[in-house]
């Protein structure tokens, strides 16, 4: 994503921090609001740029790094959603965060977190959709997400689980 910035917004990183060091916003959320509205930014290019753009220095790598410490076993889980989420098109934006990962299309899409040492939970948008014994409600989600998933393995991520991402993914556009 980093390295499509250019293309994308017509200018680097390095190009978008100094920007942001000279009106230095209180909120992520102000500074996301400037970057779409004044400069036409789309959502997930704005937000990436904002939470690389923050005084703690931390890359996306290291951002992962320090969500997985200690649940080392959820990894395979983490990598195989990302696998399957970055097939379904180039609009796929991943953004590492502090706690967890958003997927985004225009809108965010689904939520990716190690919620304990054995689970991940992963949230989706998929709007007036019933819950099941399996796509429980949002839970500490809240309005991020509609529904949870809760993930122990990496078999969990069958052909139910794709769908419920490609029904989110499509609903995000």
């Amino acid at each position: 994503m980093i390295n499509n910035m250019p293309e994308k917004t017509g200018k680097s990183l390095e190009e978008w921090k100094e920007i942001l060091k000279i009106k230095s916003f209180a909120k992520h959320g102000e500074t996301v609001k400037f970057l779409k509205q004044e400069h036409n930014v789309t959502h997930g290019f704005a937000n990436t740029i904002v939470t690389l753009s923050k005084e703690n220095k931390d890359t996306s790598e290291d951002l992962i790094v320090n969500q997985y410490k200690g649940k080392e076993q959820l990894l395979p889980i983490y990598k195989k959603l990302l696998e399957v989420v970055s097939g379904f098109g180039s609009d796929v934006t991943i953004t590492p965060k502090k706690t967890s990962v958003s997927i985004i299309r225009k809108k965010q899409f689904t939520l990716i977190k190690p919620a304990t040492k054995t689970r991940i939970d992963l949230g989706l948008k998929l709007k007036d959709k019933p819950t099941t014994e399996r796509l429980g409600n949002s839970g500490p989600f809240g309005s991020m997400c509609t529904h949870r998933v809760q993930l122990t393995n990496a078999e969990q991520i069958d052909n139910e689980l794709v769908n419920w991402l490609k029904e989110a993914y499509s609903k995000a556009n």
